[in-house]
C-alpha cells in the first residue's frame, strides 16, 4: 500500500452509507487506485488549484458525479473531509472552504496548535 485513507469526522461515512451498492463499489474502486497506484490519473485524483492543499477524489458513475475532498497528512495519509454530488463544472467554494476548515481543525487537534 502506498497511501492510507482515513475519514475525518462523519461527513464521508454518512454520505457513503446513503449510496447504492453500485456507487459504493465505484467509490471503493477509486479508493484502491489512490491507495495502491504510485501515479493516480487526474481523472480520479487531483490537486485543486488556489486552495490550501486540498485534493479531490473523483467518482463518476452513469448518473452522477461525486467529489470527495481531502488532504495529505504525513506524506502518505489521505484524510477525507467532505463529499458532495457535483452539479456544475466548478467545485463549489463553500465545499472547498469546509474542507480547508476541517483540514486546519484536524491538524490543530493532532499536532496541538500548529498547522504544518
Amino acid at each position: 500500500m502506498i497511501r492510507k485513507i482515513i475519514s475525518y469526522k462523519e461527513n464521508f461515512i454518512n454520505f457513503y452509507k446513503k449510496q447504492d451498492f453500485k456507487t459504493q463499489e465505484k467509490i471503493e474502486y477509486v479508493f484502491d487506485l489512490v491507495r495502491y497506484e504510485k501515479h493516480v490519473p487526474k481523472k480520479f485524483f487531483k490537486y485543486l488549484e488556489s486552495t490550501d492543499r486540498i485534493y479531490e477524489i473523483r467518482i463518476i458513475t452513469a448518473f452522477r458525479s461525486i467529489r470527495i475532498l481531502c488532504f495529505f497528512d504525513e506524506g502518505q495519509l489521505v484524510v477525507l473531509t467532505n463529499c458532495f454530488l457535483k452539479k456544475t463544472q466548478k467545485t463549489p467554494k463553500k465545499e472547498i472552504k469546509l474542507a480547508e476548515k476541517l483540514r486546519i481543525e484536524y491538524l490543530i487537534k493532532k499536532y496541538g496548535g500548529t498547522t504544518k
